[in-house]
């Protein structure tokens, strides 16, 4: 077989000039062509009837010159076996090698190749020049593994684009919610068998549900909870969520990011939702200025109520004390009341006596002379003594000094008897005056 491949080279070599010009196999001249057709290409019918030739020599037979028409069957001799064998194992080689050739394809990088065998998944393929059995005994599928996929749900392209049956969400306090939220996953390492066989259609899976984890997330939630403090924590239980089920379904899907872009109530009750927006602002400013006024009101009247407690417990303690004193005091003076009764009682009218005296202004002292009453006025002789004092000292500092005489008093009364600085309020009597 191999002594005839040079033959069948030479056959069908495309550079020689005798195709289409009636030589069959290339080693006999062209045959001389009419006058006046010149040099031109050949005819495409002489094309064909060469190709023809040249196959039937390969197998052996024979034409009888250039002059082989159809219909002319005269000179022709069937093929030979062994040629016939030869050419039949020739073409069995050359379609067997093109069709194992059919098995080679390069995957590229990020991506994965899904082998099939007869439909059936037989294994996966990584980035590089990789070989299969040909068709149709094993195939091969392209799986792109690191694109990131992205889908909008309740909105196309834009926030005012919205797709209303996607984006209208129930809470669990009977409000209606304008969600509208982006969606970005990839394919797991291992997760092409299951993305292209465990589901029908698995981007349209995906779809659906991040809505039913959406709507189940929002249903659990109240309105302002959404709207306001709870965005993130929405957004990380629909992502929890949506796994959970992808990977319930197998669909060999990672979900990467659930991003909230726009959440609102309904345009219809904008404008009302507004208003009771605003309203629980006022509400809240007027709690957190009432917060206020008890932070500063109640640590005040905390500080007062244990400062009077205080003043009690100490007012308490000075009572006591005072009564605890006094009792030890009259129980001393009792036992020396006992012993001399008479001495004891002397000495206890005279210092009842000295303490009254000592804190009064005034002193009624009687005579022998007559029954009038002598009266001192020794308050405003005290408040004189203080203005004479005051007047000496301005005018010790170069103010005038005022020479008014001092009015008498009227007849039947003391006159005022001033007394020295440093004097004591108290009036010292004989003792035969004081002893009645």
């Amino acid at each position: 077989m191999w002594e005839t491949m040079p033959r069948i080279i030479k056959l069908f070599n495309l550079n020689d000039p005798g195709w289409g010009r009636g030589n069959n196999n290339g080693s006999e001249p062209p045959p001389k062509r009419p006058q006046g057709n010149g040099d031109g290409p050949p005819d495409l019918d002489e094309v064909w009837r060469d190709f023809n030739n040249r196959i039937g020599n390969l197998f052996g037979r024979k034409g009888g010159g250039g002059n082989n028409r159809p219909g002319n069957r005269g000179g022709m001799t069937p093929p030979s076996p062994r040629g016939t064998r030869i050419g039949l194992g020739v073409i069995a080689l050359v379609a067997a090698g093109i069709w194992l050739a059919s098995g080679f394809y390069i995957v590229q990088e990020g991506q994965v190749a899904v082998v099939t065998q007869f439909g059936k998944y037989k294994s996966t393929s990584q980035a590089g020049f990789q070989w299969r059995l040909p068709y149709p005994i094993q195939s091969h599928e392209i799986v792109n593994v690191s694109q990131l996929r992205t889908f909008e749900v309740g909105f196309r392209g834009g926030a005012r684009n919205k797709v209303l049956p996607e984006a209208l969400m129930l809470t669990t306090d009977e409000n209606i919610v304008d969600m509208q939220f982006v969606v970005q996953y990839r394919l797991k390492a291992d997760g092409a068998p299951d993305y292209l066989f465990k589901t029908r259609d698995p981007d349209e899976s995906v779809r659906q549900a991040s809505e039913t984890a959406m709507r189940e997330v929002v249903g659990k939630q109240s309105m302002d909870f959404v709207l306001y403090e709870g965005r993130t924590t929405v957004a990380s239980q629909v992502q929890a969520l949506m796994q959970q089920i992808l990977d319930r379904y197998q669909t060999g899907v990672q979900i990467s990011t659930v991003a909230i872009q726009n959440v609102q109530p309904p345009e219809q009750v904008q404008a009302a939702f507004d208003d009771a927006v605003k309203a629980g602002q006022d509400r809240e400013r007027q709690i957190n200025e009432g917060q206020a006024y008890a932070n500063q009101v109640v640590p005040l009247a905390s500080g007062q109520a244990s400062r009077m407690t205080e003043q009690a417990e100490g007012y308490k303690a000075k009572v006591v004390g005072d009564a605890q004193g006094n009792t030890s005091r009259f129980t001393s003076i009792l036992g020396e009341y006992e012993k001399s009764p008479q001495v004891m009682r002397q000495r206890m009218y005279l210092e009842s006596m000295q303490d009254i005296f000592t804190r009064a202004s005034k002193v009624m002292v009687d005579t022998k002379s007559n029954n009038n009453m002598l009266y001192l006025p020794l308050d405003k002789i005290m408040h004189l003594a203080a203005q004479d004092a005051g007047k000496s000292n301005i005018g010790s500092s170069g103010s005038p000094v005022s020479n008014a005489p001092v009015q008498q008093p009227p007849r039947g009364t003391a006159a005022p008897v001033p007394q020295p600085s440093g004097s004591s309020n108290s009036n010292t009597l004989p003792r035969d005056r004081m002893s009645r």
